[in-house]
């Protein structure tokens, strides 16, 4: 079943689009959505080299959670910044060190960082895990360290580092 099906759930949602994009249920477009539901999956299976491991869903929904609350607060503030003039910004770089290791947490963390106004995931440092990270007026670079640590990091690594329960 894998070797036709390598990503069932794929399948069947690129069939479900290809008949909703017809817009018929014709035994045509059912027989051309199959093979497409079927063709692209292998194509593109090579591409992924690893397969993502997901585990505890609480800490995947209070991760979303947090980072939403994040991505608000951090909007509201640079627009004050930026609205009322904030006299002089303090935009810095600053090092993260990273115990995150699976690239799938890495691209999360990266997305959530990138979202989040004000923030700039710029590289990982060749030769270490750190986080280069730019922030556009940093007060306490401890602080930023601290939350990026424990509110981030460290629930990415329960769902994507950890044995399923």
């Amino acid at each position: 079943m894998k070797r036709w099906l390598p990503s069932p759930l794929l399948s069947a949602f690129l069939l479900l689009l290809w008949l909703m994009l017809n817009q018929s249920i014709e035994p045509a477009h059912l027989l051309l959505g199959a093979i497409l539901a079927i063709a692209v999956p292998l194509l593109v299976a090579p591409l992924r080299p690893t397969p993502v491991r997901i585990s505890r869903p609480f800490t995947i929904i209070r991760l979303i959670i947090y980072a939403l609350i994040e991505i608000f607060r951090s909007c509201f503030n640079v627009c004050t910044l930026i609205v009322f003039g904030g006299g002089r910004l303090n935009s810095q770089f600053i090092r993260i060190p990273l115990d995150l290791r699976d690239p799938h947490g890495l691209a999360v963390l990266a997305c959530i960082i990138n979202s989040t106004p004000g923030t700039v995931w710029v590289e990982i440092i060749p030769g270490s895990n750190d986080l280069a990270l730019h922030v556009f007026d940093l007060h306490d670079a401890h602080w930023w360290v601290n939350m990026i640590k424990t509110r981030l990091e460290k629930p990415l690594i329960d769902i994507f580092e950890q044995e399923a329960p």
